[in-house]
């Protein structure tokens, strides 16, 4: 009973810890709250690019150690057994002799020490920048990553929105068509004008069945973006409110070079090249290094013995090594890399001329939008008014059907508009906040 007992508690026990860790990798694996910035998040955790700039950063550390172990003590352990068949042979006064023995073996133990080195001062003094080079990678995917889900973000939200206008406009033809029917039967109007009715009604209902199908396309692209899992379900959440707010940029932004991921980059590579001019410049410079050796020599003829007797040989020294003429190879290099610190200057220049441009255009396409969004603001308001006069019109048998349908017809699509134009606007900000170097995540 009690072998069985602890049977039970020890399986229960793993099975309860077992629930707890799926539990805790399902709730990893989901996002429970799917507002833009928490979507933005999840995208940089579990996004594969993201994860594989996270990963280069490791491996770049790894190297960097790895190229500064060279100033470290370099100790080497070499041994070797040899068995002379026949041994060497020599003449000695008229006389052939043999010399040595049949079993050799030696042990050598050396250690260097770089003193000057040029490949591991360039890897000293180049540390940092390669290290700030590849985190700023880094922040580059991050930021593109930031921007992509924001705009599929903003693009399923607009897909959404105009299925639900496309609803509230499917009641209004029904209802429309309702009533034109009933004055059919009532001998008011002749057919046309509920078969126009059911005309637009099936007309809206096939554009919801479109936008629909793309609403599981952008998902789907969204869900790829942030790394999750497509079989999973993901509701986005947000404020309209907010969201129009947040639509809102101030337009006389300066533009600060230096906030861009780019520009920074681009800083960093000069460095690295500077660093690889003062490189080639020091191959005129000798190699200086120290070294110690340490070899016990064995000698028998008989195996059993061989280790009996010891025969060590032991120094120290300094080592220079300097090339004197290398066909002008030193020269080239240097001139080589003089010239690639002057491109790193012209990549800086054609950067800040693009981002010059960027800029103007991603700020005349925001102000553009905003305006077109400011107006059909207005268009809507005007055309929910037109359809609310004209159907209570057409009611009272002072409009014909055809000015309903004409209405209804312009106020969905001056909703269907507005709705497009909110999502350039903030996908335009986007631009115009990318240009500026500003971007959150």
């Amino acid at each position: 009973m009690k072998k069985t007992f602890y049977r039970l508690f020890f399986s229960s026990g793993f099975i309860v810890l077992s629930f707890f860790s799926f539990s805790q990798k399902t709730n990893d694996s989901l996002l429970q709250n799917a507002t833009l910035q928490n979507c933005v998040q999840y995208a940089i955790k579990h996004f594969p690019l993201v994860q594989q700039a996270l990963i280069d950063e490791q491996i770049t550390e790894h190297q960097i150690k790895s190229k500064l172990a060279d100033w470290f003590p370099q100790i080497n352990l070499t041994a070797n057994y040899q068995n002379n068949f026949q041994l060497t042979s020599v003449i000695f006064n008229g006389n052939v002799t043999h010399i040595g023995t049949y079993n050799t073996s030696s042990v050598a133990l050396g250690a260097t020490q770089n003193i000057f080195n040029r490949d591991a001062l360039l890897a000293a003094q180049s540390a940092n920048d390669v290290r700030k080079q590849i985190r700023q990678t880094t922040v580059n995917d991050k930021i593109t990553v930031a921007v992509n889900v924001s705009k599929a973000f903003y693009d399923v939200l607009l897909t959404e929105k105009q299925i639900d206008l496309l609803n509230e406009d499917i009641v209004r033809l029904e209802r429309s068509l309702k009533d034109s029917y009933n004055q059919y039967l009532g001998g008011i109007v002749d057919k046309t004008d509920y078969k126009r009715a059911a005309i637009s009604l099936n007309n809206s209902k096939a554009q919801k069945k479109s936008e629909t199908e793309l609403l599981k396309a952008k998902r789907s692209a969204l869900k790829t973006l942030m790394g999750y899992p497509a079989e999973n379900d993901l509701q986005l959440q947000y404020d309209s409110a907010a969201m129009e707010q947040e639509a809102l940029i101030d337009t006389n932004q300066a533009i600060n070079y230096t906030n861009r991921i780019e520009y920074q980059l681009l800083e960093t590579q000069k460095k690295l090249q500077v660093a690889n001019l003062k490189y080639q410049k020091w191959s005129y410079l000798p190699s200086v290094s120290a070294f110690a050796t340490y070899n016990p020599s064995y000698l028998n003829d008989e195996f059993s013995k061989l280790y009996n007797n010891n025969f060590p040989v032991s120094y120290a020294g300094i080592q220079l090594s300097l090339p004197i003429f290398q066909g002008t190879k030193r020269t080239q290099n240097i001139r080589a890399a003089e010239l690639y610190v002057a491109r790193a200057d012209w990549d800086i220049a054609a950067l800040k001329n693009t981002i010059n441009t960027e800029y103007a255009q991603a700020l005349a396409a925001y102000k553009g939008y905003l305006n077109d969004y400011s107006l059909l603001k207005e268009n809507v308001e005007l055309a929910r008014d037109v359809y609310s006069t004209l159907e209570l019109q057409y009611r009272a048998g002072v409009k014909t059907y055809l000015d309903v349908i004409t209405a209804e017809t312009d106020l969905r699509n001056a909703q269907l508009n507005l709705t497009n134009t909110l999502y350039q606007v903030l996908s335009s900000r986007l631009d115009v906040q990318k240009a500026l170097g500003t971007v959150q995540y």
